[in-house]
């Protein structure tokens, strides 16, 4: 926040401008009080040479018990007034608009004078321009000015209002206070005419007003969606976070839902209505200790999915690629999406960036993970729950923890809360864009999309992880591509048997004669620890000098095919893969499991 919306907030609501009274320290001014001229605040503006940016702050008049009420980091004591009534503000990043705005208001409401002075002189003269419009009437007359007329409960709500210091707690006792005895009212009288309030209640509108609103809510609630100011529109959330208009609290959030739909989105309101109702309505359900589901489907779903997000890079072996790789991008930045890594083939680029992100994940530094560099450690911090809407807490909330997921929670302990949460300020998002970055930039090269990228140098404690999936990527594609062949080791046997009942039906008894004398006895050195017989040795030998095989299966009467299928289905449990390959009547032995066959026959039999 900036001191000049401070300044714009009193010129628009109290006509207020700044009084700058000190001619050798233009960057110091004051507001003053309407009415009695006092000071309400002292600003500030001061260069900083060291960091050459300007300090904004102010003394603002609402009473030292601000700081114990609100408890902010940038609320502290003075810093130039003196007496218990002021308090300082710091204007930054931290400083909310609500809470300022709110204890201006205070400053303004607890320096009204508490009576009238009314001064009796002598009868002005007309030549000296005194009153000179209507005269009034003379005595006993019975003229009397029309009164308005106001509906009985508004007046009996208007007698409800208690008069006294007007702190921001009156101000939400007096309202609930109101709405309670209001919230089945009904009016027929149209909304007409503007209204702009800050925080605003039932007090701040006069009777026209009231009586449109009471017709607007209850249009609404019949179904009729119409526009009315957003000043007027928050009082109808401002009743639902206070109870009033539904019987249990889980009703008044189904409500607020429904108006965000039929009021918000036909177009009504504006953006700063739906994110401050997104929060209330986070707010209400931990308030009011309701189910979790109901607390998630009500909160924002920008903070739901960046704690999803974090809650999947924090343990990405549990989650699917397309989970990873989504919140690889709604916490890095969308840019990774448009990489021509995920054109020809999403899914493949999908896993690499998945893959890529698990490998890092073992990165250290410092004694920190590579999550914890990129998002910190989960934080606990003060948290006020609709401080910045009208909402009068009655009693004190009962210690008690409420877990919103697995990496956001809320402790309340004596009345006062806290939040646990991966907190955006210290997220790196540098850092997790160099490692998408530079994993994008060696993807590409190496499923040679074009476009590359320039690596960057710092980024290089990157590389071995994401080179390791390059690898192992690789290797899989190799692995892919290799031949597949089925065996079925069952019908070995069969087929066998079938293969020599067919020869042995083929043949004459002198063939049978000729071929038993044919068949040498096996040599000693052709006996090996494989089950094969010696034939088959003899086969494998020569197919391991390069040889051709032909000439001994015709030589012993045999079928390439059934050859192909004994020697494979014999040495399967040995090597666990396909030895020899028939392509015809040829064989030939696969030559990764050459040497390893060799090794087992104790070397090729050169003699």
């Amino acid at each position: 926040m900036l001191l000049a919306e401070l300044t714009d907030y009193a010129r628009e609501q109290y006509q207020l401008e700044e009084q700058h009274k000190w001619a050798d320290f233009p960057g110091f001014s004051v507001l003053c009080h309407p009415q009695t001229g006092k000071w309400v605040a002292l600003l500030m503006r001061q260069w900083d040479g060291e960091t050459g940016t300007e300090i904004e702050r102010c003394d603002l008049k609402c009473g030292r018990d601000s700081l114990m009420r609100f408890r902010r980091d940038y609320l502290t004591q003075p810093l130039r007034m003196r007496g218990s009534r002021w308090i300082g503000v710091t204007f930054d990043e931290r400083t909310e608009r609500e809470i300022v705005f709110r204890l201006f208001d205070q400053a303004i409401a607890s320096g009204n004078p508490s009576g009238y002075q009314i001064v009796l002189g002598s009868a002005l003269k007309s030549d000296e321009g005194g009153y000179q419009d209507t005269a009034l009437p003379f005595s006993g007359s019975t003229y009397r000015p029309p009164r308005e007329q106001i509906p009985e409960r508004l007046r009996e709500m208007k007698r409800l209002y208690e008069y006294g210091r007007e702190s921001v707690e009156s101000r939400a006792r007096n309202f609930c206070r109101q709405a309670v005895l209001m919230q089945d009212y009904e009016d027929d009288v149209p909304w007409e005419g503007s209204f702009d309030h800050y925080y605003p209640t039932y007090h701040d509108m006069n009777t026209r007003q009231l009586r449109g609103y009471f017709t607007w809510r209850a249009r609404l609630r019949r179904g009729d969606v119409q526009p009315i100011p957003t000043s007027a529109a928050y009082l109808y959330i401002y009743e639902l976070l206070n109870g009033v208009g539904a019987d249990t609290p889980e009703a008044c959030l189904q409500k607020m839902r429904e108006f965000m739909t039929a009021y918000l989105d036909a177009g009504f309101g504006d953006t700063r209505m739906r994110k401050n109702l997104r929060r209330w309505m986070l707010e209400f359900a931990v308030l009011h200790d309701l189910p979790q589901a109901l607390a998630a489907q009500a909160a924002d779903p920008e903070l739901m999915e960046q704690d999803a997000a974090l809650m999947t890079l924090h343990a990405p072996e549990e989650h699917s690629d397309e989970e990873v790789f989504s919140a690889l991008c709604f916490l890095g930045g969308k840019k990774t999406e448009g990489s021509p890594v995920l054109t020809k083939d999403p899914g493949r680029g999908q896993r690499l960036f998945s893959d890529a992100w698990r490998a890092a994940s073992v990165y250290r530094w410092q004694g920190k993970d590579l999550f914890t560099l990129c998002f910190g450690e989960r934080q606990r911090r003060a948290w006020y729950p609709l401080t910045s809407a009208v909402y009068d807490q009655k009693t004190r909330s009962a210690s008690r923890d409420y877990v919103l997921s697995a990496c956001r929670s809320y402790h309340c302990s004596g009345g006062a809360w806290q939040v646990e949460a991966y907190e955006k300020p210290s997220f790196d998002r540098a850092r997790l864009q160099g490692f998408l970055h530079e994993t994008d930039a060696r993807l590409r090269r190496y499923l040679k999309t074009g476009r590359y990228l320039r690596e960057n140098p710092a980024d290089e404690w990157a590389r071995p992880y994401i080179d390791a999936v390059i690898e192992a990527d690789r290797k899989a594609e190799i692995e892919a591509a290799r031949p597949m062949i089925t065996i079925d080791l069952s019908g070995l046997e069969r087929i066998r048997r079938d293969a020599v009942t067919t020869r042995e039906s083929l043949l004459t008894e002198e063939e049978i004669e000729d071929i038993e004398e044919e068949i040498p006895p096996a040599a000693e050195d052709e006996t090996s620890d494989l089950p094969l017989d010696a034939v088959q040795i003899q086969i494998i030998r020569t197919l391991l000098k390069d040889g051709d095989a032909t000439e001994i299966i015709r030589t012993h009467h045999l079928m390439p095919s059934v050859v192909a299928d004994a020697i494979n289905e014999a040495l399967f449990d040995e090597i666990g893969d396909t030895v020899l390959l028939c392509e015809g009547d040829a064989l030939a032995l696969v030559e990764d499991y050459a040497e390893e066959i060799e090794h087992y026959l104790g070397g090729t039999n050169n003699g």
